[in-house]
């Protein structure tokens, strides 16, 4: 069950990188980027941790705390990654 929780908060880091990558248009300064990539992380975090609360109805209290830590490094780390390659794959065209 806890590697269902995992992945599943992989697969919507990888999504909200490609939202945050296509949302993000050239000009936009840092304060707003910096905002708008908590936001869309923000969003895709609690929607994932109300989809772990539905999967894990059967984990005893001990563990409830697993729900909402378990895969938060990947969710981050496939947020940005993804977010970077989308918004560097459709604005190379600036570096020149």
């Amino acid at each position: 069950m806890f590697d269902r929780i995992y992945y599943m908060r992989a697969v919507l880091g990888v999504i909200g990188g490609v939202v945050a990558g296509l949302v993000i248009v050239p000009g936009t300064d840092q304060g707003t980027i910096i905002g708008i990539v908590i936001l869309i992380g923000m969003f895709f975090y609690l929607l994932s941790y109300v989809i772990s609360k539905k999967i894990g109805r059967t984990v005893q209290k001990p563990q409830r705390r697993k729900l909402a830590t378990n895969g938060i490094f990947p969710f981050i780390f496939l947020l940005l990654m993804f977010m970077i390659f989308i918004y560097t794959g459709l604005h190379q065209s600036l570096a020149r």
